[in-house]
């Protein structure tokens, strides 16, 4: 490392082609780490992070969820920022949008709350 950095201060503005070729050959780790960088840690967090907004965004009545603070229940109401979730049969919270962690099941299927009551 010392001896690239000696001749590269020694070398001067008027430096030959093979001190362009050591430069390029330096900076070689850098566009490595920089590559490495995005391929495993930007990427898959800006894709993680659109697969969240899109979820927020498709949360409809009739879907179980599960919040961050691990509440479970079922969307009563959908506003623009936020949802009122059916807790219990007497008990309605209202939450922001963020706070959703997880979409369990989407609309009223078979294993929604209001599914099972009605066979019993």
């Amino acid at each position: 490392m010392n001896q690239l950095v000696f001749s590269l201060l020694m070398a001067g503005p008027g430096g030959g082609s093979g001190t362009t070729q050591q430069n390029l050959l330096s900076m070689l780790p850098i566009v490595l780490i920089i590559a490495i960088f995005y391929l495993f840690i930007i990427r898959p967090q800006n894709k993680k992070q659109k697969e969240t907004q899109r979820m927020l965004a498709d949360l409809k009545k009739g879907d179980r969820i599960v919040t961050i603070g691990g509440i479970h229940g079922v969307i009563q109401t959908v506003r623009d920022g936020s949802i009122i979730l059916k807790v219990d049969e007497n008990c309605k919270i209202e939450f922001s949008r963020n706070a959703v962690a997880s979409v369990e099941s989407q609309g009223k299927g078979e294993n929604s709350p209001e599914a099972s009551t009605e066979e019993k």
